[in-house]
């Protein structure tokens, strides 16, 4: 007990009852440090990967041009951005920009959990590809590791049903960015998934955006295409 308290001094120093008074500089600068990483990290990421957002966005503004829709997935927390990536494309809250066709694999709780009950959790993603997904469409996938075996079986489920891959990762992209099913892979440095889910978030508004100005010339026609 008592090396772990040490070691929970060592940590949170203002918890030391010594140490009354503090708490608020070490708590304001804990604020400080955590924001100085966050903005770090993602300028670094901006820094090195501007094209290879910029390809991405014209990935999918291409999959939108010709009558395809956007597929999203992830887990835990990851499961969020899907669910508010999609959000962004179907509702988009600048105006004159049209909706675009964009489905949450997270969402249905009752299909996840029937899948996972009935084959196991890595097929939760790929089944409902199986059943929706069809060529020309995009899948798009979140995740902190790359190492999620429900993400790399919903990649192969799109490769062979010739979709375009793209993923946001963090680390050094784990088995999805070695797997080699990605057509296009975005990589928060760091192994921090705060730091990487708040990357994850700043890089797909960028995204969105990007594919709204590359399809500006296009409004008003695309939503007749997708079906």
């Amino acid at each position: 007990m008592a090396r772990m308290n040490q070691r929970l001094n060592s940590l949170y120093p203002f918890l030391d009852p010594e140490a009354k008074g503090q708490e608020p500089r070490q708590l304001l600068n804990s604020i400080s440090a955590k924001v100085d990483e966050s903005v770090r990290v993602k300028q670094e990421f901006f820094t090195h990967q501007g094209e290879a957002l910029l390809e991405a966005a014209r990935c999918i503004a291409g999959i939108y041009r010709g009558g395809g829709r956007m597929f999203s997935m992830g887990n835990g927390g990851s499961s969020c951005d899907a669910a508010h990536f999609a959000v962004e494309f179907q509702h988009p809250i600048t105006a004159g920009r049209p909706a675009l066709a964009a489905f949450n694999l997270c969402m249905d709780t009752a299909m996840l959990s029937a899948v996972g009950n009935d084959l196991g959790v890595e097929h939760q993603f790929a089944r409902q590809l199986e059943a929706h997904a069809r060529t020309g469409d995009g899948l798009i996938a979140f995740s902190t590791s790359g190492n999620s075996a429900n993400l790399l079986a919903g990649m192969r489920k799109a490769r062979e049903l010739e979709m375009h891959t793209l993923a946001l990762l963090g680390g050094d992209g784990g088995d999805m960015l070695a797997s080699g099913l990605l057509d296009h892979s975005l990589v928060a440095p760091t192994n921090s998934i705060h730091r990487v889910q708040e990357t994850h978030l700043m890089c797909y508004h960028i995204l969105w955006d990007l594919v709204h100005s590359l399809l500006a010339s296009q409004r008003g026609k695309l939503g007749a295409s997708q079906g």
